[in-house]
């Protein structure tokens, strides 16, 4: 009999449903703390899962108490929300999204998981892989963005580098993707509110991510607050159980998001906590957490036949078997056993500083203005986020520190020893005060450079952070009129640099500002990073992986779009546009300036007719005419113009890199299997048509900068 087998047969049904249940705490200095509950729960075997204890030492006495103090000796699942890093910060999800590198973002997620595990934790509730067009919407900052395809790369990636291919290594986390599913969409951007999507939406849009996650083995999966189509998604049964389980095979576990099951009664689809329980477990959510719902509630539900032990003892099963798997029974102190070398934790820094300084998209650079020179004399540093380490960490801090957070000030001061740097906040990041400003902009005068350090709070992204204007907040628009004007009269070049978890709205900045620079939220080494790029110590490569948009009217903006039937035409009243602005993003899909000049030729498709079993070969030229070392980020895309239902104008099927010196050439080489360019048909199944179909190469989504080849289906 094996262990789970045994296990089973000796637990009552109090131990069990103590297995489903997963309670928030921390630790103080009088000891832990456990939500709503005690260690007593822990002790006796009726609490099996915890979120948000840090250290070796709380989670190494917890442990104990279960393993030794319990009837069973059951061990716990300890998890935390490790999203771009645990002690040592990476790039908000978004920004690392701009690398456009799915070896970085398993390399982050690698470290990211060996020091959480370090820490005692064996659970990360991450990759998040809902898609976002809604710049609005605040957990933008943690996802992909807006492609599908993209997001599936991400999931492949996160999930490799958490759980490595063997959960039961020291340094592993068991992944859990979320939001399952279709988060990103929510009604006007609103968190927690409704999503009301076709089904083509949601099986191509916001499905793609979790079947990669699922197919590259998701340890588990949390279902979305929000209902979908007026079923909460806690509660979904079909999507839950049919698909997920019986179409995909997940046999992973499913863990509600914080209190979910309890909202599904003002979700208005339980009366009380035992409807809401019955429902979750029916859908197939294994583990309870923070609504005490199946605790409390199922041993009624079982009574009143609304669920059946076996339910119960499957959910368990899975349960423990993830435990297994990740070695608890074998050794619950495992992760954590050993204190990390500092000389490993430096490196970590090291690739933050490195992977930061590529997350940052340089969105213009008028008359290279970038890089400052190496001699600069003197440089004025303007705005609330200058002299600000702890907001570089973004909406996700994790166990992070943010007093060890390097500040954009602290960066110039180590990457331009021999300039004079002035600064001064000049506003609040989003205070209505304005009484700075003068003072502020005064300090311009004399400066051979200005920057601006100016953009959201690190917490006005994230979760039950959306905005209605996704804009510049309190008076630090204010602030950036009066020094441009300043640095115009005086012809001084200004650089803005923009932290956001989000694409912001700036049609104005980006018109009159010399060069900016989306620097989103870099984490831990973000100045160094920062003045790496400003100092031209590194060529900015950095890619938007969302649409910038011109006006707020726009959302959803995305490059993804179906054609219509009337297109937008200047000539004619009648077709798909704006009166008071244009229909192309700000800044579109793709888009990222270098200290490079590229150019794209020579485009080569083969074979030219293809089969569904075949592969098709894209080479193309690349250039660099610029005077300085960069690398290119390419994109191949596809469009199909004819086909059963109305495709996409465009589909991103792929993505390379080439490093070019000046004057250099090269050959970019990428591929795709002609059984890629299957879709959905009219009853959602999936077909492959006969036809054109046209290949696009080019360095962003804007279809008048790609080279375009069309190769014949057959």
């Amino acid at each position: 009999m094996s262990r789970i087998d045994k296990l089973m047969a000796q637990m009552t049904l109090e131990e069990k449903l103590g297995q489903l249940t997963m309670t928030a705490s921390s630790y103080a200095v009088t000891g832990p703390i456990i939500a709503g509950d005690s260690t007593d729960s822990i002790a006796d075997g009726t609490l099996g899962n915890l979120l948000n204890m840090v250290g070796t030492g709380p989670t190494h006495e917890m442990q104990r108490l279960a393993v030794d103090k319990s009837r069973l000796g059951i061990p716990l699942l300890i998890g935390l929300d490790v999203i771009h890093g645990h002690r040592t910060l990476f790039p908000i999800p978004l920004a690392e999204m701009a690398l456009f590198d799915p070896r970085a973002w398993e390399l982050t997620a690698r470290e990211a998981a060996t020091e959480a595990a370090a820490d005692g934790l064996a659970m990360t509730f991450n990759p998040m892989l809902d898609v976002s067009r809604d710049p609005r919407w605040g957990r933008t900052a943690e996802g992909p963005g807006e492609d599908p395809w993209l997001g599936a790369r991400l999931a492949e990636a996160k999930v490799r580098g958490f759980q490595t291919a063997d959960l039961a290594r020291p340094d592993a986390l068991a992944a859990c993707a979320k939001h399952f599913c279709a988060y990103g969409p929510v009604m006007a951007g609103r968190e927690y509110a409704s999503v009301d999507i076709s089904e083509r939406t949601l099986h191509e849009v916001h499905l793609p991510p979790f079947e990669a996650a699922v197919a590259a083995g998701v340890a588990s999966i949390m279902p979305a607050f929000t209902d979908l189509n007026g079923i909460p998604m806690t509660a979904h049964t079909e999507l839950l159980g049919d698909y997920l389980r019986g179409k995909l095979g997940f046999e992973g576990v499913l863990i509600s998001d914080y209190n979910a099951i309890g909202e599904l009664i003002r979700h208005g689809v339980a009366a009380d906590l035992v409807e809401a329980a019955a429902l979750a477990l029916n859908a197939g959510v294994d583990i309870d957490m923070m609504a005490d719902a199946y605790r409390k509630g199922l041993p009624i539900a079982l009574e009143r036949g609304l669920v059946s032990m076996a339910q119960i003892d499957t959910s368990v099963r899975r349960v423990l078997r993830l435990k297994e798997q990740l070695g608890l029974f074998d050794d619950p102190y495992l992760r954590g056993s050993a204190a990390e070398a500092p000389e490993v934790v430096a490196q970590r820094r090291t690739l933050a500083r490195e992977v930061g300084a590529r997350a940052i998209v340089m969105l213009k650079n008028d008359g290279d203005t970038l890089p400052l020179a190496p001699g600069i004399g003197k440089l004025c540093v303007i705005g609330p986020l200058t002299d600000n380490g702890p907001e570089m960490g973004g909406c996700w801090g994790a166990a992070g520190e943010p007093d060890k957070h390097v500040s954009v000030l602290s960066g110039l001061r180590q990457g331009f020893p021999g300039t004079e740097i002035v600064h001064a906040a000049g506003t609040a990041i989003r205070d209505d005060d304005a009484s700075g400003i003068t003072a502020a902009v005064a300090l311009c005068d004399g400066a051979d450079a200005i920057l601006l350090c100016i953009g959201e709070a690190h917490n006005m992204s994230g979760e039950a952070a959306s905005r209605a204007y996704p804009e510049l907040p309190g008076q630090q628009r204010a602030l950036t009129e009066a020094v441009l004007a300043r640095a115009q009269s005086l012809g001084i070049p200004v650089i803005a640099i923009l932290f956001s978890g989000r694409p912001l709205v700036i049609p104005w900045l980006a018109e009159k500002a010399d060069a900016l620079l989306a620097a989103w939220f870099l984490g831990s080494e973000a100045g160094n990073a920062i003045a790496d790029v400003l100092s031209g110590k590194v060529s900015p490569s950095g890619r938007t992986p969302m649409s910038w948009p011109r006006a707020l009217g726009q959302v959803p903006i995305f490059f993804g779009q179906r054609p219509s039937g009337r297109p937008m035409n200047p000539d004619d009243f009648f077709t798909s546009k704006y009166l008071d602005v244009a229909n192309d993003p700000l800044y579109c899909f793709g888009h990222g300036l270098s200290y490079g000049r590229f150019a794209y030729a020579d485009l080569r498709v083969t074979p030219d007719r293809v089969s569904p079993a075949d592969a098709i070969h894209v080479q193309v030229t690349i250039t660099n005419s610029g005077a300085r070392a960069a690398q290119d980020t390419v994109f191949l895309f596809t469009r199909d113009p004819v086909a059963s239902v109305a495709r996409p104008l465009l589909e991103l099927r792929g993505f390379g890199k080439i490093d070019l010196a000046p004057g250099e050439s090269g050959v970019v080489a990428l591929s795709l299997l002609a059984s890629d360019l299957k879709f959905l048909g009219r009853n959602l199944a999936p077909v492959f048509e006969a036809g054109d179909v046209e290949i696009l190469v080019g360095p962003c989504a804007d279809r008048a900068q790609l080279l375009s080849a069309v190769i014949k289906l057959r």
